[in-house]
């Protein structure tokens, strides 16, 4: 990763690494957090979502609009829906870290939805933003690296004016944290297996 973007060293499991991180993005809306997650919960995640067996080809867009084209992305993704104590661990770190977030950056985040992602080697998404300004009930994306994959499948991040800002480089336990309308952002291809959790943190919206 370049030094155009700062990581700061923190964890979702206490309280002095919740403000850490919240300070850091209240500054610049995007955080790149190291250690976020404990190596304990990201190797039982990990566990779980390499036996999967029921990883889908991931779509373009959402709900009935939903399209499969590999020529945008071809990772494979399923919902996290609490039915492992794996899953109800990390979904718990990340509601400690919405109520932070709504307390200190007053953004009424409501909920929190989040699915696993696997990309092959070769495998990539093109780049994209998460929501679009005043169409989506998405505020926040975060994304949690499983494993480590220094050698592919970057994350690559772009500012709002869409000029390169900064490449990931996925580690195990690492949180990527960013305003869901705010940054362009691409996964490049993936040299070995990536692993991943997703999400986003929304609000209520009569519009998608």
């Amino acid at each position: 990763m370049t030094n155009l973007l700062a990581t700061i060293a923190a964890s979702l499991a206490d309280a002095q690494g919740l403000d850490d991180i919240v300070q850091a993005f209240y500054t610049d809306g995007l955080v790149v957090i190291q250690n976020a997650i404990p190596t304990a919960l990201t190797n039982a995640l990990l566990a779980e979502v390499s036996q999967r067996a029921d990883l889908q080809q991931a779509g373009v867009g959402r709900g009935g609009q939903s399209l499969l084209d590999q020529q945008i992305r071809r990772d494979k993704t399923v919902w996290l829906d609490g039915s492992t104590a794996a899953q109800q661990d990390y979904m718990a770190l990340l509601d400690q870290l919405q109520q932070a977030v709504n307390q200190r950056c007053f953004l009424g985040l409501t909920h929190y939805e989040c699915h696993f992602a696997h990309y092959q080697a070769g495998d990539f998404y093109q780049k994209h933003l998460d929501a679009f300004v005043g169409r989506s009930n998405r505020r926040l994306t975060t994304v949690c690296y499983l494993n480590d994959s220094p050698d592919g499948g970057h994350l690559r991040v772009y500012n709002e004016q869409d000029q390169w800002l900064a490449d990931v480089a996925p580690q195990a336990g690492m949180l990527v944290v960013f305003e869901s309308e705010r940054f362009p952002h691409e996964v490049l291809p993936a040299a070995a297996d990536r692993y991943s959790i997703a999400g986003w943190f929304r609000i209520d919206s009569p519009v998608l």
